[in-house]
């Protein structure tokens, strides 16, 4: 894997998915238009979305179990710590030679992971606010499904 490609290619995802504004109303939104593709994909999947400590969106789809609810605390708990997706985390990991993120950063595997599925939900001129999580998929497939519901929802093309 070119690695030096995919982790421009997640910084140009979070420079380009930024939100004029993110309420309520948006959450539930964007929340629903992942459904929507998660069902066209027949992805059983976990979806939430949390704004300051807050949940705001959270649906399980037919087939998903507890386990998925655990890796959404984990992957949601790495953005907020590391600023960044998780899936852009754990390729900066996996570039410099695999390291364990408890290792490497200081961070509990008990509360944090590098697998991919999260990604920051970020005010354009202000920051990082929350985070949106998917479970259910490999880490691509989660990642990716939370980037094209944002895409749809913003109305952007990468």
């Amino acid at each position: 894997m070119d690695y030096d490609k995919e982790l421009e290619q997640r910084r140009h995802e979070e420079a380009v998915l930024q939100f004029e504004h993110f309420n309520n109303d948006d959450a539930l939104a964007l929340g629903l238009k992942a459904v929507e593709i998660a069902r066209e994909r027949n992805a059983a999947v976990v979806l939430e979305i949390e704004v300051n400590g807050i949940e705001r969106f959270h649906v399980n789809l037919p087939g998903t179990n507890g386990r998925q609810c655990m890796w959404i605390r984990r992957k949601a708990n790495t953005v907020r710590m590391a600023q960044i997706s998780s899936y852009h985390a754990g390729q900066i990991l996996k570039k410099n030679g695999g390291a364990d993120i408890a290792v490497a950063w200081g961070m509990s595997r008990d509360e944090y992971t590098d697998l991919g599925g999260s990604f920051p939900i970020t005010l354009k001129d202000t920051g990082i606010i929350g985070a949106f999580t998917c479970s259910g998929l490999t880490e691509e497939g989660d990642h990716q499904l939370i980037v094209d519901a944002i895409c749809a929802y913003l109305g952007v093309t990468l």
